[in-house]
């Protein structure tokens, strides 16, 4: 059952997700790289989330903003990665209205939330680099938990903008979603009346939240490199860089992803690069996260290192 009659139209009850492609060789083939890449991101997000927990080494302000950035990645990722695992599976994936709303719904929540731990985990390096006196009161656990909070606050408003985003358009025509989970553009075009002023609203919002965050960053980060090119010591300058270059490095693939989804004008990429772009930023980014910053930081190394060997050893 697709669609109820309502009065002289048709409502929509599901939706069809049509997936990365219909090609069968292909669909294989991509459903055994995201589950791979699915599997290595719930693992590697679980496995910071409990080192941050139980090793003394990284009882920091930034690894308790890292580990919440981790919970964040699993969940953004479940929110879609699942549901596109079925659609290489099956020839029809359907989703209902409601499930679809929900979808879309939490994949804004988490999404935006990533926004505001990048935001906070850049203020954070400002501190220890810039006030370094002042930080043990400046980032003391009341303002950490004063700052995720926020940062749960601010994805639920955005996430909830956008789940009843859906309820709002009427949908009285095709229910073919021509993406892997229920974006809001795809959905907006299946809309039946005039998009125009909802497209406006959800553009200035996504569009706000990541100017905001996004100065945020940049000012922190201006800082940053002024007092790291006073600092006379070279070994100064190095050690200051490399507490950065983890979170820089997280920064600029997200933001530089999700800005072109969001930002630049639809003219200038497909449907399909929507996707790819897509897929790269809810699937991948989600992977990379905790292998950047357990490769690249000096802290996570040595611990996950004294556990292993107390774990051998044992």
């Amino acid at each position: 059952m697709d669609s109820l009659v309502d009065g002289n139209h048709t409502t929509v009850t599901e939706f069809i997700l049509l997936g990365l492609t219909q090609d069968p060789v292909l669909r294989v083939i991509l459903f055994i790289i995201i589950l791979c890449i699915y599997l290595v991101t719930v693992s590697g997000n679980l496995c910071t989330i409990l080192l941050i927990r139980f090793s003394s080494l990284v009882h920091h302000p930034m690894y308790f903003f890292l580990s919440h950035l981790a919970f964040v990645d699993i969940v953004l990722s479940s929110s879609v990665t699942p549901n596109m695992l079925v659609t290489f599976l099956v020839d029809k994936n359907t989703i209902s209205y409601h499930g679809c709303a929900f979808q879309l719904g939490s994949a804004a929540f988490f999404g935006a939330t990533e926004y505001f731990l990048l935001a906070a985990m850049a203020y954070d390096r400002f501190m220890a680099i810039c006030n370094p006196l002042l930080y043990s009161t400046k980032m003391s656990t009341q303002v950490c938990v004063q700052l995720i909070m926020m940062a749960y606050v601010g994805g639920l408003i955005n996430g909830c903008t956008f789940n009843l985003g859906v309820y709002v358009l009427p949908f009285c025509g095709p229910n073919n979603v021509n993406h892997f989970y229920c974006d809001f553009s795809p959905l907006v075009e299946l809309s039946c009346s005039d998009v125009s002023v909802i497209t406006v609203v959800a553009s200035s919002i996504v569009g706000s939240l990541i100017l905001f965050t996004g100065l945020v960053v940049v000012f922190s980060y201006v800082y940053i490199v002024i007092t790291i090119l006073k600092m006379r010591s070279t070994e100064g300058r190095h050690k200051a860089f490399s507490t950065c270059s983890s979170h820089l490095s997280a920064v600029t693939l997200y933001y530089g992803t999700t800005t072109f989804i969001y930002v630049m004008p639809k003219s200038m990429y497909s449907t399909d690069q929507n996707k790819v772009i897509s897929v790269f930023y809810m699937v991948v980014i989600p992977m990379l996260n905790p292998l950047i910053y357990t490769l690249r930081n000096k802290d996570i190394k040595e611990a996950l290192k004294r556990h292993m060997g107390r774990k051998i050893f044992s």
